[in-house]
């Protein structure tokens, strides 16, 4: 039985959740707030975080950020703005849907189940060699881990995966829509946008090696070592 963890610090938002989750067959865990969200976290492991921004104490992209740097729980983000700006932060962080109050709990449940196993199939979806090497480029699959010029780099979830999956598939493009599917998952309810967000990020974690990420114009994108 997968195991989620809510938090926000609205009661109501917590046991409306709940009640749904526990009913499509979750094991849920509460938290009022990023604080006490964090300190679970280090006690216990879940499979999702369902977690609202506006929190006091902490918030929830500050209480992601800490839970990040001790596990890799995928997070759904809640919140009242439907800013571009917060969507794109929220990403650029590494969670893995964002969904704007007041929202369905159906819809919320559905991209629940998307969520978690895109998660757990990522890793065996993307495995192929262990170690590609690039020049002073290293890419370690099994412990996704990346390296430039020996020294370790640090990127969002996503951008580890477009890395992997490209790297693995050299010389051959992807469409947007063929990238969505084999990333992010064939009912993802996002679009083309997030692939180019996610490659522009990407782009900028490779520094020198950036132009390793070819563009190809109304088609999409592959990697491309000299």
């Amino acid at each position: 039985m997968e195991k989620i963890l809510i938090v926000d610090d609205e009661e109501a938002i917590r046991q409306g959740v709940r009640e749904f989750a526990e009913f499509a067959g979750y094991e849920v865990c509460e938290a009022c707030d990023g604080s006490e969200a964090v300190s679970i976290c280090s006690r216990e492991d879940f499979d999702l975080i369902i977690m609202d921004i506006m929190m006091p104490k902490i918030d929830g992209f500050t209480a992601y950020q800490k839970i990040k740097q001790m596990k890799d729980i995928p997070v759904i983000m809640l919140s009242a703005r439907g800013e571009e700006y917060d969507k794109l932060y929220g990403f650029e962080l590494g969670i893995e849907d964002y969904v704007v109050k007041p929202f369905s709990l159906k819809e919320l449940m559905a991209r629940v189940k998307v969520v978690i196993r895109r998660h757990q199939a990522s890793a065996p979806k993307l495995k192929s060699k262990d170690v590609l090497e690039f020049g002073g480029l290293t890419i370690n699959i099994p412990g996704r881990k990346v390296s430039i010029d020996g020294e370790r780099i640090t990127m969002t979830p996503k951008e580890y995966d477009l890395l992997f999956f490209l790297a693995s598939h050299e010389d051959i493009v992807f469409s947007r829509d063929e990238l969505l599917e084999k990333i992010w998952g064939f009912d993802f309810y996002g679009d083309g946008r997030t692939v180019d967000s996610h490659i522009k990020m990407l782009r900028h974690s490779l520094g020198k090696y950036r132009h390793f990420i070819v563009t190809h114009r109304g088609v999409g994108y592959k990697f491309e070592a000299e």
